[in-house]
């Protein structure tokens, strides 16, 4: 079981970067999947949920009009679009898979490695 996440880099102010959730082992099917972020020193935060089964979708207000989850079925991928991006998103992007979804992450199963964002001024 494993989550693949890539797509992150160092990106201007107001630019946009697309981050994938690759999943290998298991079908996101019957699972919610989160992005979350984390910054060094920091407790890890909420970003945004899709639940796989009716595609219900959930934002943080902090990226809210900004940000789009959506998944592809076929690649069993999930997609963080963001867009408008500020210096305060930079941190290490998670994606994790499980029942369901909290701020905090206590309904998630697996996580994956992460991939960094930085967002310069």
């Amino acid at each position: 079981v494993q989550l693949v996440e890539s797509g992150g880099g160092l990106v201007q102010a107001g630019r946009s970067l697309r981050l994938s959730c690759a999943a290998s082992g298991f079908t996101f099917e019957d699972y919610t999947i989160g992005w979350f972020r984390q910054v060094p020193g920091k407790e890890r935060e909420g970003v945004s949920s899709i639940s796989y089964n009716d595609g219900t979708t959930y934002y943080e207000d902090s990226v809210k009009g900004r940000f789009t989850i959506s998944s592809d079925n076929a690649k069993n991928t999930v997609y963080l679009q963001m867009n408008d991006l500020k210096p305060e998103d930079t941190a290490v992007y998670y994606c994790a898979a499980g029942e369901f979804y909290t701020d905090y992450g206590e309904g998630m199963a697996y996580w994956g490695q992460g991939t960094l964002v930085t967002v310069s001024a």
